[in-house]
């Protein structure tokens, strides 16, 4: 683990959170939904979206993932389809509980089943029949979803304003919808002031540069990378702009969900 050493600038705004890069986009508190209507719309959410479900069985280590077919509200039940790999099917045989959760938009949706699945055919595909769940607990990590940028994903950036006497020039390491974290390479961290809006902030995305004002939020100088880290709210951003950056967030979701989808198989 790299050290970091918070500037002097935001040093006051650090000590009193637990992350020196935990704002608003940061974890927000899990809850337990119970009413059957809420249960319901977010399990056809992940049907219609098509996410990859996880099932782990109690004292087992291996995962299997599956997908839900069908959400029948007024019978309680839930198809799932069939399970990769296959031979996780023996412990449904067996009546094992285990646990489900998926990922949708950076919440995490997950429950437990602790009553008997029927295993089924629907036409010619082997599925799975499962009571709904009585409760589900919905975590929504962030309050807007934060792509990480793989290190073969390199966009450059450059951050300018009145308050700089040059441009600086760097790299994006993650994005959301409402912020961003950049990585300046050597120790900028006395040129730069938290809280401070700078006027021209370009990102050269695989589509095009966007250019927009930001906030700085938090600045931290890693001594062993000698890079300077900055945490950066979007300001004030124009139309075209916002469905841009929702536009990029949203392709590195995808690519996430099919690197995560793909390392079950």
């Amino acid at each position: 683990m790299h050290s970091l050493r918070p500037t002097t600038a935001c040093h006051g705004e650090l000590s009193s959170v637990s992350s020196p890069f935990q704002d608003a986009d940061g974890p927000q508190p899990p809850k337990l939904l119970k009413a059957h209507a809420e249960i319901v719309a977010n399990l056809r959410l992940l049907q219609d979206s098509n996410q990859p479900l996880v099932l782990s069985f109690n004292g087992r280590n291996q995962r299997f993932q599956s997908f839900i077919v069908e959400v029948d509200s007024d019978n309680g039940r839930l198809v799932l389809d069939e399970l990769v790999p296959n031979d996780g099917e023996r412990f449904l045989k067996n009546g094992e509980q285990y646990a489900v959760q998926a990922f949708h938009d950076g919440v995490r949706i997950a429950w437990e089943c602790n009553r008997a699945t029927q295993i089924t055919d629907k036409g010619s595909s082997r599925c799975y029949i499962a009571p709904l769940p009585l409760e589900i607990s919905y975590y929504q990590r962030r309050s807007a979803y934060r792509a990480p940028l793989k290190q073969s994903d390199v966009v450059e950036i450059e951050l300018a304003g009145n308050k700089l006497r040059k441009a600086l020039n760097g790299g994006l390491q993650d994005i959301s919808a409402t912020g961003c974290k950049l990585k300046i390479k050597g120790d900028v961290s006395e040129s730069l002031q938290s809280g401070q809006v700078y006027e021209k902030f370009t990102a050269k995305l695989p589509f095009g540069a966007i250019t927009t004002a930001v906030e700085l939020r938090h600045i931290s100088y890693d001594e062993k990378l000698d890079t300077t880290i900055v945490g950066a709210r979007f300001y004030r951003m124009e139309g075209l702009i916002q469905r841009n950056i929702e536009r990029f967030v949203y392709q590195l979701q995808r690519e996430a969900r099919r690197f995560e989808s793909e390392s079950f198989l």
